[in-house]
C-alpha cells in the first residue's frame, strides 16, 4: 500500500522548534521529490518547502527561508522538515506530498503531487 504519514506535530511556544518526519511505504523516497505544505485555519494550503529526487536541491517559501529545514534520510526512508523560530503564523496542519513527475519540484503546482498524508498539526502559541 503506497502511504504517506506525518508525525511531529504538536503545541509549542514563540520561538520554539518542532520537527516533521513524512514516513513512505510502498515508496523508495529517494526516487521522488517531496513537498511540505501547510494549511491554516481560513487560509488556502500553500507550499512551505521541497526537495528534489536527485541531488537533494531545496527550495523554501520566502515566510520559512531561514527557519526551516527540509532534509531526507534515504536509508530511513524519510524527510524531515526542521522548524525553528517558530511563530504564530506557522500554526497550521503540515502534509508532505511525493512527486512522481521529475519537474522542479517548486515550479508544480501542489495538485501536480501524487500523493498526500493526512496531515500532522502544529500549534505555536504561548
Amino acid at each position: 500500500q503506497l502511504q504517506l504519514v506525518e508525525s511531529g506535530g504538536g503545541l509549542v511556544q514563540p520561538g520554539g522548534s518542532l520537527r516533521l518526519s513524512c514516513a513512505a511505504s510502498g515508496f523508495i523516497l529517494d526516487k521522488y521529490s517531496i513537498g511540505w505544505f501547510r494549511q491554516a485555519p481560513g487560509k488556502e494550503r500553500e507550499g512551505v518547502s521541497c526537495i528534489m529526487r536527485s541531488g537533494g536541491s531545496t527550495y523554501y517559501a520566502d515566510s520559512v527561508k531561514g527557519r526551516f529545514t527540509i532534509s531526507r534520510d534515504n536509508a530511513k526512508n524519510m524527510v524531515y522538515l526542521q522548524m525553528n523560530s517558530l511563530k504564530s503564523e506557522d500554526t497550521a496542519i503540515y502534509y508532505c506530498a511525493l512527486l512522481t513527475s521529475g519537474y522542479q519540484c517548486a515550479d508544480v503546482e501542489e495538485d501536480e503531487y501524487d500523493y498526500w498524508g493526512q496531515g500532522t498539526q502544529v500549534t505555536v502559541s504561548s
